[in-house]
């Protein structure tokens, strides 16, 4: 187990988004979020205290958690010497990086001497099976994306968090590092073996009680050529009941890929869709969620009423409004 509170490593992001590890944890589990450890140039900010290594020791910080996931999830050479301080400090190292903890011999040399613990949390602890796609009781549902990082996870948190509110039997099923950080739990989709990718998410959806729902964080977007494998995965292996259309309107292109415009939601829906129904042809589109938190609260309600009476389909931002009526369309079906 992890242990916490975290002291949160926002290193040199460029930006919020580079820093989004950090922001999930955050929002979603504040008790855990302690403060935040930002190097020179950092442009990053979660709105917590800006700590050093002992002053958060002293306040109780159990681990400092990479809160960067940048593209490739490597770990920089010039956040070593905090890497190394901290373990000298007395806490464990958390990260959800491709490029492991663990494989640092520097950073595995000072742990050893130190006592303290490496935790890497996208690694495969697992062997999953080949997808088969057999029906399986219970009901699931998927949020899809236009792009990556536009709020898939924050869409399915809001929605267990909703869902429960109202009774309703929900589990969110957390895909990626951000979510396992969070909930303790999860398949790390990105790190396993491709083969296996679909294979994985049936295994994190199992057979369930008939009125539970899994709420599947989505990953990558169909759209994005450098992740869209994971997005084809979670279609096919969550075998999803019903999906969720996120996009973020702000954007002026695809994360990464300058050259690459996003797609409209109506083609997300009219791609998605038909993929779903090849596992699942009662598979229905039943929701909008919009990440609004570039704009205005008028601009946001204007938007987010314009989207509904084109796709005519509840739409919301669920973590700035709320994910109610997307908990209704999913106590209708």
């Amino acid at each position: 187990m992890i242990k916490t509170p975290y002291l949160l490593f926002l290193g040199d992001a460029p930006n919020a988004l580079a820093a989004k590890v950090a922001q999930g944890i955050k929002d979603w589990r504040p008790e855990f979020a302690l403060g935040q450890y930002r190097m020179d140039g950092c442009k990053a900010d979660m709105g917590l205290k800006d700590m050093t290594l002992a002053e958060a020791k002293a306040a109780g910080a159990k681990t400092l958690v990479v809160g960067v996931a940048n593209r490739g999830g490597v770990i920089s050479q010039s956040w070593k010497k905090v890497l190394v301080n901290a373990l000298e400090e007395g806490f464990d190292l958390a990260s959800g990086l491709h490029n492991l903890l663990r494989n640092e011999p520097d950073l595995k040399a000072v742990a050893k001497a130190t006592g303290q613990e490496l935790h890497d949390v996208r690694v495969p602890e697992v062997d999953y099976p080949i997808a088969n796609g057999r029906k399986r009781s219970g009901k699931r549902c998927l949020a899809v994306g236009t792009d990556c990082s536009v709020g898939k996870m924050y869409t399915a948190m809001a929605m267990e968090r909703a869902m429960k509110a109202r009774g309703m039997n929900a589990t969110f099923r957390a895909t990626g590092q951000t979510g396992i950080l969070i909930t303790g739990d999860g398949v790390p989709l990105d790190a396993v073996i491709a083969d296996f990718m679909a294979g994985s998410v049936e295994y994190l959806t199992p057979d369930n009680d008939a009125d539970h729902w899994d709420l599947i964080e989505g990953q990558g977007s169909l759209f994005n050529i450098s992740f869209s494998g994971v997005t084809m995965a979670l279609i096919h292996g969550g075998q999803p009941d019903a999906l969720i259309l996120c996009h973020e309107p702000t954007r002026a292109h695809m994360r990464g890929l300058p050259e690459y415009q996003p797609p409209s939601l109506e083609t997300l829906r009219d791609t998605a869709l038909p993929l779903a129904q090849i596992v699942n042809p009662a598979c229905q589109v039943v929701g909008v969620s919009v990440n609004t938190q570039h704009m205005g609260e008028d601009e946001a309600v204007a938007y987010l009423n314009e989207v509904e009476a084109r796709m005519g389909l509840p739409t919301v931002d669920p973590f700035r409004h709320g994910a109610d009526r997307l908990a209704e369309a999913l106590e209708a079906i």
